[in-house]
């Protein structure tokens, strides 16, 4: 005996939800003869959409695994990017504090660059040459120093400060650098003996070959040249060798090897 009406009507309710999920579907009520082609296009039409609810069902679980965050490594430290950022510009931007005379880089630059550039720059062996060259740049053998070539001061500190001496880099300091700069700078007769460099007074030297350099203006001066069909056969007269590398001739010429032993 049910205790009330309506734990009676709960129970019709229960009992007629239950009888309608087990229920067969309409297509498996339907007579064999009518199972035919239609048939088969239903239940593929239903058999895809399952396809396609499993497969909308995996996408946000697919998003995200992909937006997982690996949890590797940590924000960088103020000290650690500071080691990094001494780049140098030529306007002087990214210079440290600090002065250095040539008397005094004369010193260091014999103690710490000499073996390999030679004590008046003049390069060691086979190692670079750093002053003298003025005036080469346009002779078959050009000789390329800060003097001759280079078109700004801060490539010279920039460079040192990071990787001279050679196998020890980063060892110099801020002062011992300007010193060694200021020294090359007097050796290439950029700068008198009495000369101190120092941050404040950095952007107004300037090299010799500076106004030689100037930006990639291609853009502009080239233009004229970019084609949508550019040329592929016969765009040229006859080629000509106008010059020669300089170690032992190895530039081809007709059947002529070069001679590297």
């Amino acid at each position: 005996m049910w205790k009330s009406a309506e734990a009676l009507a709960v129970a019709i309710v229960m009992a007629g939800a239950l009888a309608v999920a087990a229920l067969p579907s309409h297509a498996e009520l339907a007579p064999a003869a009518q199972k035919g082609e239609a048939g088969k296009k239903a239940q593929a039409k239903a058999e895809k959409g399952k396809a396609q609810q499993a497969v909308n069902a995996a996408a946000p679980a697919a998003a995200a695994t992909a937006v997982k965050v690996a949890a590797l490594g940590r924000p960088a430290l103020a000290e650690e990017i500071a080691a990094w950022d001494i780049d140098v510009r030529p306007d002087g931007q990214g210079l440290p504090e600090g002065k250095g005379s040539v008397k005094e880089g004369e010193e260091v630059f014999l103690e710490q660059c000499a073996a390999c550039h030679g004590e008046f720059g003049e390069g060691a062996g086979r190692w670079p040459v750093l002053a003298g060259g003025a005036g080469t740049l346009k002779s078959e053998r050009p000789e390329k120093t800060i003097g001759s070539f280079w078109p700004d001061a801060s490539t010279a500190y920039d460079y040192i400060h990071r990787a001279m001496p050679f196998g020890n880099g980063q060892s110099l300091t801020a002062d011992q650098t300007y010193a060694i700069v200021a020294y090359l700078l007097n050796l290439n007769d950029v700068v008198k003996d009495d000369f101190v460099l120092s941050k404040e007074n950095f952007a107004k030297v300037k090299l010799p070959n500076q106004p030689n350099f100037f930006d990639d203006d291609r853009e502009t001066t080239e233009k004229a040249f970019w084609n949508a069909n550019p040329c592929m056969k016969n765009c040229t007269g006859e080629v000509k060798v106008i010059s020669r590398a300089r170690i032992l001739d190895v530039t081809p010429d007709g059947e002529q090897k070069g001679n590297l032993e």
